[in-house]
């Protein structure tokens, strides 16, 4: 069975803000298919949407109505297909997301099941009755702030919904359950998808007997969901056995893949991606919210990659500094960087580097920097509700943009869904296309780079012991070793550097007389294996 996914480089597609194509200010199928030669361009190997489904877009989509058709809002089936079709002729893999620890309260299976507590569907969603004083039957949050059930007067029952009130979760204990969610996954693999991102996959289970979460004494932020640690209402140790199932069924086909997003932080989340893979029945790979963090330490870097190989050394883990859940990388670490565009190709560089599989978000092979929106452009409900502590997603999800010189840079001919500012209008595509200095070019050069070292591809890492704000470790491959090194800070540093090596690939770096000399956020690698000493 082909393994393409251990090495691959995935390019996120945010549907609504990638292409318009119908003039209604959103993005669509019809606008991906139109753009696909840009990312083949890159270099990437496949692409991953998040959610098309049909949804009422609570939150963006990721609230399904129907996990077996596409929300006319994106388009139609067809078009899904000729999209597929599209990218496979261009070599690239398409992954889809699945959205189903929770559906949208508009999905018949949930319409059903809040009735009343006989229906066939009565025990398809997780309800639970109040306490004695008519208060929900535990302390568990919302992530979205306030508790995380909701009163059903017609059951007298609360639901749980990690999320927002319109994303009851799904019982996961109910067998049926997960047969059906199974057949919807099967849907999609018989039209022709080639993996799939999990949404929140440490969320399937619940813990059964209800307990309440213990405090978490260390929260620090504005919101409120990070008072508990989580033991009872997600990363329940009965989620194996469901992941398993879940793996039975794409290995039924031919070089599928499963990529869990683990919605947690910390030591935790690190425990959990070594924990999902495992051996060689759970899910391919992970990935968690700890490198799409303000920390930009190398020992942050090095304790996430450590963490994964220590835990599951036969497991597998995915890669990626920005996505459409986190305030955009070049944004969150300009504090340690002189220059965004310098910054944004030492990052190409270093994820680049890293083992395992990398992921790149729309826009970050151009740079692109967070939209900065005022409270009358916002559409995500947690800025909504708690502005302005709490600044949402919308900065990282505004519109791609192609040409400067385009109604709004050439995403769509009428106002979009989100506005494209000129910060962000400066970075089009069109802009960085043929120049060679371009962070638009680094990524085309990193990528196949990548794609031309086998130790970059698939030997094993070890990291060198050198002290901040300087990363460096060694991927070791028989015939081609190399060394990567990064400086992470807006102040230059000079390495003594010992053995028979030399400078290769696209860097920022010089070397001479035994000395490498890194700039602000400089980088570099070295063919072999040589001494490093600051």
């Amino acid at each position: 069975m082909t393994e393409w996914w251990r090495d691959a480089v995935i390019y996120q597609i945010y549907p609504r803000s990638f292409q318009d194509s119908d003039g209604d200010g959103i993005g669509d199928l019809p606008g991906i298919t139109r753009r696909l030669d840009h990312v083949a361009g890159l270099g990437v190997d496949a692409i991953w949407l998040s959610p098309f489904f049909t949804s009422p877009q609570k939150d963006m989509g990721y609230d399904v109505s129907d996990y077996t058709d596409v929300d006319p809002l994106f388009g139609s089936m067809a078009d899904f297909d000729a999209m597929v079709a599209r990218a496979h002729a261009l070599g690239l893999k398409v992954i889809i997301d699945q959205v189903i620890s929770h559906s949208s309260d508009v999905h018949p299976w949930f319409e059903e099941s809040r009735r009343d507590r006989t229906n066939p569907k009565a025990d398809w969603y997780v309800w639970a009755d109040p306490n004695p004083d008519g208060t929900p039957p535990n302390n568990w949050p919302s992530v979205f702030g306030g508790p995380a059930w909701e009163w059903e007067p017609r059951r007298r029952q609360y639901y749980l919904h990690n999320f927002l009130i319109e994303q009851p979760d799904l019982n996961m204990w109910n067998p049926e359950v997960q047969d059906t969610l199974l057949d919807t996954m099967r849907f999609w693999l018989e039209r022709g998808v080639d993996g799939f991102r999990l949404d929140t996959v440490n969320y399937y289970f619940h813990d059964r007997e209800l307990r309440a979460n213990p405090p978490n004494p260390d929260h620090q932020g504005p919101e409120t969901y990070g008072f508990q640690r989580h033991i009872y209402s997600k990363n329940r140790p009965e989620n194996i056995a469901f992941l398993k199932r879940m793996r039975a069924l794409t290995d039924e086909y031919d070089a599928r893949m499963m990529v869990g997003e683990v919605g947690d932080g910390g030591q935790t989340a690190i425990d959990i991606m070594a924990e999902y893979t495992a051996g060689a029945d759970r899910l391919h790979m992970c990935y968690s919210f700890e490198m799409l963090s303000p920390d930009f330490t190398a020992a942050h870097f090095r304790r996430c990659i450590e963490g994964v190989q220590q835990g599951a050394p036969d497991g597998h883990s995915c890669w990626s500094f920005s996505n459409h859940d986190v305030v955009r990388h070049v944004t969150r670490w300009t504090p340690h960087a002189q220059d965004p565009d310098v910054l944004a190709r030492q990052a190409a560089a270093m994820l680049l580097s890293f083992p395992g599989t990398i992921c790149l978000y729309q826009g970050e092979e151009l740079g692109q920097t967070e939209t900065t929106l005022v409270y009358e452009e916002l559409t995500d409900p947690p800025a909504l509700r708690f502005w302005p502590e709490v600044k949402g997603r919308d900065g990282c999800r505004t519109p791609m943009v192609w040409d400067m010189g385009e109604p709004h840079a050439g995403f769509s001919d009428t106002t979009p869904w989100l506005p494209v500012k000129e910060a962000q209008a400066l970075r089009a595509v069109a802009g960085q296309r043929d120049r060679n200095d371009s962070v638009l070019a680094a990524y085309r050069a990193t990528i196949a780079f990548r794609k031309g070292s086998e130790a970059l591809r698939h030997g094993a890492t070890t990291f060198l012991d050198l002290p901040e704000p300087v990363l460096a470790f060694r991927r070791d491959d028989a015939a081609q070793p190399l060394t990567a090194v990064f400086n992470l800070s807006a102040t230059p540093r000079v390495l003594t550097v010992g053995g028979d090596t030399a400078l290769t690939g696209p860097g920022h770096a010089a070397l001479e007389g035994g000395r490498l000399s890194l700039p602000a956020n400089g980088f570099a690698w070295l063919t072999g294996a040589p001494t490093l000493t600051a």
